[in-house]
């Protein structure tokens, strides 16, 4: 998709990728789940390629735990993506790396009305092209955007004591994932005046846009794009791509 598709001719596309955590529910691995390896690469790797060889992104800017960045520049150096890619340090939460990154955003062009920013989870490696470029058209067409799937099982609310108080139609409700997209400048100035509130706590970007009253868009991504948190994902993702390479092997046979 071209920019003047969007209606936004010139507009600026931006992504921040935010990789701080340390990755507890991983269980015995000494390496932090975004720095996992398949492949020879670290599933950060991967995750990166899809917006820094976007033909829309422009600009990546990795939050990172600080102590890995050194391992993160060299891994960059070494892959020789297409867009332009920064480092900097992660916060204490996925809140505070998320500012961090959409500071060194912010600081670069302060007050570009324009300008979209995608954000993403680093250790959500199996998102697509497609799904990125509907993100940046529904943010340029309708607004603040989130990404999701499907649910392809039953939900069930509960109440004390594990009784079901409702069951809700599949057809209802959708998994978040993500990239979520926004007008850089709205985004950043929910996240300051979240910290000027002492609101700490929102699970994602979302999230707090919707807190401080902003309409959600959806638009559905694929089923696969799961987040890399647990070993039974990391196995997943493991299959994901060797299924894709065996489907391109037989392709080309």
């Amino acid at each position: 998709m071209a920019a003047k598709e969007t209606g936004d001719a010139g507009m600026r596309v931006e992504a921040v990728i935010f990789a701080g955590g340390v990755g507890r529910r991983m269980g015995g691995s000494r390496r932090p789940k975004q720095f996992l390896e398949l492949g020879g690469r670290p599933i950060i790797d991967y995750t990166i390629e899809h917006f820094a060889n976007h033909p829309l992104v422009s600009r990546v800017v990795v939050s990172c735990l600080e102590d890995w960045i050194p391992y993160l520049q060299r891994v960059l150096k070494a892959r020789r993506h297409a867009a332009r890619i920064d480092v900097v340090p992660g916060g204490d939460s996925g809140q505070a790396s998320i500012f961090n990154g959409l500071q060194a955003l912010h600081d670069e062009h302060p007050g570009e009305q324009d300008a979209v920013v995608l954000v993403h989870d680093g250790v959500r490696p199996l998102i697509d092209e497609e799904t990125i470029t509907a993100c940046v058209r529904s943010v340029c067409e309708r607004g603040s955007t989130a990404t999701v799937a499907p649910a392809i099982e039953t939900i069930v609310l509960t109440k004390g004591q594990g009784v079901v108080s409702e069951i809700i139609p599949r057809a209802d409700v959708g998994l978040a994932r993500a990239p979520q997209a926004f007008r850089l400048e709205a985004l950043y100035g929910a996240h300051v005046r979240a910290k000027q509130e002492g609101l700490e706590e929102f699970i994602d970007s979302v999230s707090m846009m919707s807190h401080f009253g902003d309409v959600i868009y959806t638009v559905e991504g694929p089923v696969e794009n799961i987040k890399v948190t647990t070993p039974m994902d990391y196995y997943a993702f493991k299959g994901y791509m060797e299924a894709r390479d065996q489907r391109m092997l037989w392709s080309t046979e």
